[in-house]
């Protein structure tokens, strides 16, 4: 008898949708601490919550992770999940588990434990918006996580510096540290597959909230 998150994939969906639902159906698009605190807010007004989550990090565990394996950046969409525990010892434990950064001189500092449990989920089970279901299972999340596109996205911007010269700044982390007037903001490739479960979110919603940290580096370039 098979046992495992391949056995059971299909009950990681199943699993939230016996609950009751109330309030609106709300979306929420955005990324790092800003999408984190507004689904903290949203969460308690309906649990028919859905993040959808930007995926052009490229800095610290999440562009390591994203570099060496070829992945989704796991960062802002961990935190998400985290935003969205279930209030009780064991949510709150496992959310704790997610965001615990190992600190050591190897090649594991800084790694977040969630980022690893995502992007091995992946690896299992070859495909990110189910991985993502199952952790959002193992938290009892009162809502859903999803990626706002299929394949990892790069930020690029025209920059007039301090010394009135455009330069293109690439990489969101460079990007949002740029010294200077960003002129354009632009999605690397430029017609980026979305994530279908996503786009089936938005368009359903009653509500969609747009994240407001970072939004010109975030949510404008992302946005299915």
């Amino acid at each position: 008898m098979t046992s495992g998150p391949s056995a059971g994939r299909g009950r990681a969906v199943a699993g939230t949708a016996r609950r009751h639902h109330r309030g609106p159906s709300m979306v929420a698009l955005g990324g790092g601490h800003g999408l984190s605190a507004s689904l903290s807010a949203l969460r308690l007004l309906t649990d028919r919550l859905t993040a959808v989550v930007t995926v052009a990090d490229d800095g610290g565990s999440s562009g390591r992770l994203r570099d060496e394996l070829g992945v989704l950046p796991p960062g802002d969409l961990r935190m998400a999940l985290s935003a969205l525990c279930d209030d009780s010892d064991w949510g709150r434990t496992w959310r704790d588990v997610l965001q615990h950064r190992y600190s050591s001189d190897g090649p594991l500092d800084q790694h977040a434990v969630g980022n690893l449990l995502i992007v091995a989920l992946w690896e299992l089970l070859g495909d990110p918006v189910q991985g993502l279901d199952w952790v959002g299972r193992l938290l009892n999340a009162s809502g859903r996580v999803l990626p706002m596109a299929a394949v990892p996205l790069r930020i690029a911007a025209d920059v007039v510096g301090p010394d009135g010269v455009r330069r293109v700044v690439e990489g969101q982390s460079a990007v949002a540290t740029s010294v200077g007037r960003i002129e354009q903001v632009r999605l690397e490739p430029e017609a980026p597959p979305a994530c279908a479960e996503a786009v089936a979110a938005v368009r359903d919603a009653h509500w969609v909230v747009l994240g407001t940290r970072s939004s010109r580096i975030v949510v404008g370039p992302s946005s299915p």
